[in-house]
């Protein structure tokens, strides 16, 4: 294998203690194509995630092939599952990422069982399946086709252009089951996306995917989360991204503010105070009493583009947030409609989705 003679050694292995206490760690590896990141590559023993009854989730499985994202957004919800291995949420989170090198081959496994009941599976709802690593480990085609084969319906929530990539196999996949997809776009500035998210591809490019979906009769959602308070909320800011998603061909979008939940906050605030320093004040306020914006904020961005939804002649509506269409097929429901539909994703619902 390409990377074999790039494995690293004991002494990288006592700095990572938690990883070195995994009994399925087969080996960390780094190569010049990812500069400052090492890949931790495990033997997965499930591929399937139950979600927990309780929660207010619309899906009840979900896969993640990897966990840590390359895409370094210094929002994502994740970065505190990292601490459970007794690595950091901020920079390690970015830069360690763990590959279930076998999850393919173990998720077949699982829905050839006689007790699987083909119940709709969600992939993006934690860490990005199409982060830079899936074009190394191609771990993606063959969890398609496991679930293609199955009659598993799946929706798939990425930043990733790899997506691309696969689009073939969904088209074929779609054919046969429910197939959603949804592309997360939160920034609509080149210069602040690159600071706010510098892993991940430009705006463009996700644009350029999406419509890239939709030539192949794919439906394809746009998620514009989160909004961040005082740098993506202006009216023009708005206006313009709507704007590029409906030219982009999206079969609807949700939106939703920013929220900061423990573990996630102080990485960002820590941004904040280098990259916009005037607006800590602001963001010490907002973020006091709790992770979510309050809902005098959240009130105050609903009323501020709900008349740019109306005047791309967009139609509200009751969004599927596992994808961000309408009583999605993928979720039990029927197809979405073919207008753009605009909705606000409702707190409890949105640290799963970016």
């Amino acid at each position: 294998m390409r990377w074999s003679g790039q494995e690293l050694g004991s002494e990288a292995s006592a700095a990572l203690p938690g990883l070195a206490k995994l009994s399925n760690l087969v080996r960390s590896v780094q190569t010049p194509d990812f500069a400052g990141i090492t890949f931790h590559e495990v033997l997965a023993k499930s591929a399937l995630n139950r979600v927990p009854g309780a929660s207010a989730m619309p899906f009840g499985w979900t896969i993640n092939p990897y966990r840590g994202c390359s895409h370094a957004c210094v929002y994502c919800f994740a970065r505190s599952t990292h601490e459970y291995l007794d690595l950091d949420s901020g920079r390690d989170f970015d830069s360690q990422i763990i590959v279930k090198v076998n999850v393919a081959e173990v998720l077949a496994k699982e829905l050839s069982r006689p007790s699987w009941g083909a119940h709709p599976v969600a992939l993006g709802t934690n860490t990005d399946p199409y982060q830079r690593a899936e074009g190394r480990y191609r771990l993606m085609p063959g969890i398609i086709a496991a679930l293609a084969d199955s009659g598993t319906a799946f929706s798939i929530l990425t930043k990733g252009t790899l997506l691309r990539r696969d689009l073939p196999l969904l088209a074929e996949a779609a054919a046969l089951i429910p197939v959603d997809l949804a592309m997360s776009i939160a920034i609509f500035d080149d210069a602040l996306q690159q600071t706010v998210e510098p892993g991940t591809p430009t705006t463009s490019a996700r644009l350029a995917t999406v419509t890239a979906a939709r030539e192949l009769g794919l439906e394809c959602s746009v998620f514009m989360m989160p909004i961040l308070p005082h740098l993506t909320d202006t009216r023009d800011h708005l206006d313009s991204a709507l704007a590029q998603i409906r030219a982009a061909g999206a079969t609807s979008v949700l939106y939703s503010a920013l929220h900061l939940r423990p573990g996630v906050k102080a990485w960002f605030m820590q941004w904040l105070e280098g990259a916009r320093p005037e607006l800590v004040p602001q963001y010490r306020e907002l973020y006091a009493a709790g992770p979510y914006a309050p809902k005098g904020y959240r009130r105050w961005l609903a009323a501020k583009i709900a008349p740019l939804i109306r005047a791309h002649g967009l139609e509200r509506g009751t969004a599927a947030p596992s994808t961000g269409a309408v009583r999605s097929r993928a979720l039990g429901g029927p197809r979405a409609a073919d207008s753009l539909i605009a909705e606000e994703l409702p707190p409890e619902l949105q640290p799963t989705l970016f």
